[in-house]
């Protein structure tokens, strides 16, 4: 079984998010395909939860697998990304 590699941060600036994970890679991801990110306050933002699962915004009910961000995939269809 492969398993992701776990994030280790999470930053915004004002288009994009950016995930380091523990492999040493940093991915960049357009906000557009989060809209609740991207219509969240800097404090909403900023209150990430991090797992092996990948992110969580509580206040916000997003959750952000790393292997969905890894495998290019956003908000494609109009349904969240969840975390499995």
């Amino acid at each position: 079984m492969t398993t992701s590699p776990e994030p280790t941060a999470v930053r915004f600036d004002e288009y994009s998010f950016w995930v380091d994970l523990d492999d040493g890679r940093t991915l960049g991801i357009p906000l557009a395909w989060f809209p609740r990110l991207l219509h969240a306050t800097p404090a909403q933002r900023a209150a990430v939860s991090l797992s092996r699962a990948g992110l969580h915004w509580e206040e916000i009910d997003e959750d952000v697998s790393v292997a969905g961000l890894i495998a290019g995939r956003g908000d494609e269809s109009g349904a969240w990304t969840r975390a499995a």
